[in-house]
C-alpha cells in the first residue's frame, strides 16, 4: 500500500460562522509559502495502526493539545504524490496561538553537511470556509466542502 496519512479537521462556529483549524508546515521550504500550503493536522501511519488513533496522535504531536469528541469520518483524498489522507471532522476549540509542534531534522542549507531541527508545524490558525479553501493544499479542500455539506 502507498503512503497514508490520518488527520483531524477541527471546526467551530463563532457568531454562527463556521471556522476550521489548519496548520502551516514548518521548515525552510514552506517559510515563505502561504496560500495552498496549509493542511489539516495529520501524519503518516502504518497499515496495522488504527487511522483514527493515528489522527489523534498526530493532532497532539503537531499542536500539543488533545482533542476528543464525536468524530465524523470524511471521504479520503489522494495527493499528487500518491499519498492517501484519511480525515475526521470534530467540533471543538483550541487556542491557535498556544500550539507547539514536534521537531524534524534535515540537512540545511542543502549540501552543507549540517543538520538543523525545525518544527513540523510553525503555526496554526482558524479560517472561515472561504479562507480555508485558499489556504489549504488543493487536494484537501474536499474535506472542508464535505464538512459544510454534512452540517446542512
Amino acid at each position: 500500500m502507498g503512503k497514508q496519512s490520518a488527520g483531524i479537521l477541527l471546526y467551530r462556529k463563532v457568531n454562527k460562522v463556521l471556522q476550521v483549524f489548519l496548520v502551516h508546515p514548518g521548515g525552510p521550504f514552506w517559510k515563505n509559502k502561504d496560500d495552498g500550503a496549509w493542511s489539516v493536522p495529520k501524519g503518516e501511519y502504518e497499515d496495522d495502526e488504527d487511522p483514527l488513533t493515528a489522527a489523534k496522535r498526530e493532532f497532539y504531536e503537531e499542536t500539543v493539545q488533545y482533542i476528543d469528541g464525536d468524530f465524523t469520518r470524511l471521504s479520503p483524498v489522494k495527493l499528487k504524490s500518491g499519498k492517501t489522507i484519511q480525515a475526521w471532522a470534530v467540533e471543538g476549540d483550541i487556542d491557535h496561538e498556544n500550539i507547539k509542534s514536534n521537531l524534524f531534522e534535515m540537512e540545511w542549507p542543502p549540501k552543507s553537511g549540517k543538520k538543523q531541527s525545525f518544527a513540523e508545524v510553525d503555526r496554526g490558525g482558524w479560517f472561515t470556509v472561504d479562507e480555508a479553501k485558499i489556504k489549504l493544499n488543493v487536494a484537501q479542500v474536499g474535506f472542508v466542502e464535505e464538512l459544510v455539506e454534512s452540517l446542512k
